[in-house]
């Protein structure tokens, strides 16, 4: 009787302690387990691009950014566009921001004319007038570029404008004059090319929220490739009249791989013509 009383009395702290233990021998085993996986995630090679003649990786493609930057390069609600009898077309799309640290260090001056920039901008963007996009923005536009490369010149074509620029591989030179896509030279690091692109003209913007820049606006690209069919792109900008400090923007550039993938002509100069002389068009009585 009392081993059955004493069977009947701890029954449930039996079964409790018994699941108890099972419990931490399952979680003890799962960690083991967890913990022996690492290595074999750590060890995963990394990503090597396919090969040039030359040996450099090889970036020759259509590429495409797919975000909200060209709108406005910090994080950003939703709101209404420029036209708003149009309803939901041409609206703001949200965005996360393309801005390391969501922000953009301009100096006082600087800072009141971009709001300036931004209460004007369906007048006074670079964009709406057709005019060419200087870098970095030529690459975020909501249009895709061409990369061809050679072992001493990589080209970058451009569907809006009919852009272009061509980034030296040898010795840097040093640019004529300044232009509205500025002048590139390019060397590798590793896998990454690299970029630095000088004497742009001080009449681009960098987004349709006015975000602007001087003539001394001196940008360093980086493209890496991170898989078969995208790139990581990054920018470090620096103008020492307009902003306090560096500061830097990445994202994602994927490659149009349809079988019939090219760049098709977008020469937009006629669709700009009514804002930029129709002002001047001669009255008739």
């Amino acid at each position: 009787m009392y081993h059955e009383r004493r069977a009947v009395g701890w029954g449930p702290l039996y079964m409790r302690n018994l699941f108890k233990d099972s419990t931490m021998a399952g979680v003890a085993l799962f960690g083991v387990l967890s913990l022996a996986a690492i290595p074999a995630v750590a060890q995963a090679p990394a990503y090597r691009a396919p090969r040039t003649a030359d040996g450099k990786p090889n970036l020759s493609g259509i590429w495409q950014a797919l975000n909200s930057a060209d709108w406005d390069l910090q994080g950003h609600a939703a709101s209404k566009g420029p036209a708003p009898l149009l309803g939901a077309v041409f609206s703001v799309p949200p965005g996360l921001g393309v801005v390391e640290g969501d922000e953009i260090p301009y100096l006082p001056a600087a800072a009141a004319k971009k709001k300036q920039n931004q209460a004007n901008w369906a007048k006074n963007d670079p964009e709406v007038k057709c005019y060419l996009p200087g870098v970095p923005r030529a690459t975020y536009l909501p249009y895709p570029f061409q990369i061809v490369q050679s072992a001493k010149n990589i080209m970058f074509a451009y569907e809006y404008a009919g852009a272009v620029r061509v980034v030296n591989m040898e010795a840097p030179t040093k640019a004529p004059a300044d232009s509205w896509m500025g002048w590139s030279n390019g060397h590798w690091e590793g896998d990454t090319l690299v970029v630095d692109v000088t004497s742009q003209n001080e009449d681009t913007w960098f987004d349709r929220a006015g975000d602007f820049h001087s003539d001394a606006l001196h940008v360093v690209e980086r493209y890496t490739p991170r898989s078969a069919d995208t790139l990581n792109y990054e920018a470090t900008i620096e103008d020492s009249k307009t902003f306090s400090r560096p500061w830097k923007i990445s994202m994602p550039l994927y490659r149009h791989v349809e079988k019939n993938a090219k760049l098709l002509e977008y020469k937009c100069v006629e669709f700009a013509e009514e804002l930029l002389y129709g002002p001047l068009r001669k009255k008739t009585n």
